[in-house]
């Protein structure tokens, strides 16, 4: 069993505490969390810094936490400056890369990256193969229906060999099976409950099973919103008010029954449940004080929990 932590993401305008965000990613490697992860959100209710450059400047404050996203919404890049700038951040960050992506589902405003929603999955598709070949090969050329390239070069590959491990996020049955075909894991949601992710997980082990690959070289991952307290009164209304920051005004009674909040004991039973469902790594998602529950989560869960 495997825990990951959230790096703080959402600062207000001229927020950003550079020192301060620093300190944090030194701490999550003195407890001795395994990576420190980032999410994608171009549009929408949170003020939220990017991902890649996020992790960019985590890089620089760290020596061992791996860092990565769940995910990003990959049909919205070019794949060609998109598997460049993984690349860099790779090298960069000396091998330390963990790449998630996903489909974004059709509830996004997609006319404002010039991308066709009717054609998303074919998008997806070969926009990941592109990387991958990117990645991979000396000289590319690629005759796909969204992207062309003839004799392409792209120096330097990134450190991890073949590539960054790449995982993948959905709810779809089909996203599932598509994840076993062409990813190295599959991140369930923080907004997918416990028996949601149960059952991704059960389908992600029949195409696992039915394509003959083998269950160790894949893995799985969920992302856990949490809020420990020891009030269990406080900390339900503390994880509705992360959740609303996160999802909007509505969004965080709609999704208070994916997280997992309480006393320590409550958050440890919840967590257990998780990982009883199949996740190997877990994500903590602090809904509160991110420093300060990364402490409570690694002094009061993790013990009880390896």
């Amino acid at each position: 069993m495997r825990f990951a932590i959230s790096l703080p993401q959402f600062f207000e305008d001229g927020a950003f505490d550079p020192a301060g965000f620093a300190g944090f990613v030194h701490r999550a490697e003195e407890l001795g969390y395994h990576s420190g992860w980032t999410q994608e959100q171009v549009l929408g209710p949170g003020a939220n810094l990017g991902p890649i450059e996020l992790m960019t400047y985590a890089a620089a404050c760290s020596e061992r936490l791996r860092l990565g996203c769940a995910v990003f919404v990959s049909p919205l890049h070019n794949p060609v400056h998109f598997a460049k700038n993984l690349a860099t951040l790779d090298q960069l960050s000396r091998g330390r890369l963990e790449v998630g992506i996903g489909t974004g589902g059709r509830g996004r405003m997609f006319s404002a990256f010039s991308v066709d929603p009717d054609r998303l999955v074919g998008r997806f598709t070969e926009g990941l193969n592109l990387m991958k070949e990117l990645w991979t090969s000396p000289r590319v050329t690629f005759d796909g229906q969204f992207w062309q390239l003839e004799d392409a070069i792209m120096e330097p590959k990134p450190a991890q060999k073949p590539y960054p491990p790449v995982w993948f996020g959905g709810r779809h049955p089909a996203a599932l099976r598509r994840a076993v075909r062409h990813g190295d894991g599959f991140f369930g949601a923080g907004s997918s409950t416990t028996a949601d992710f149960a059952e991704q997980v059960g389908i992600v082990r029949e195409e696992l099973a039915a394509t003959g690959r083998e269950p160790g070289s894949f893995r799985l991952a969920k992302r856990v919103y949490v809020a420990v307290d020891d009030d269990a009164a406080r900390a339900a209304e503390l994880a509705v008010a992360g959740l609303s920051v996160i999802y909007g005004d509505r969004g965080g009674r709609d999704r208070q029954s994916a997280a997992v909040f309480g006393t320590p004991g409550n958050c440890v039973r919840g967590v257990r449940e998780v990982a009883e469902a199949g996740a190997e790594l877990i994500l903590f998602t602090p809904l509160t004080d991110p420093a300060a529950q990364m402490e409570r989560l690694a002094a009061e869960v993790m013990p009880h929990l390896s």
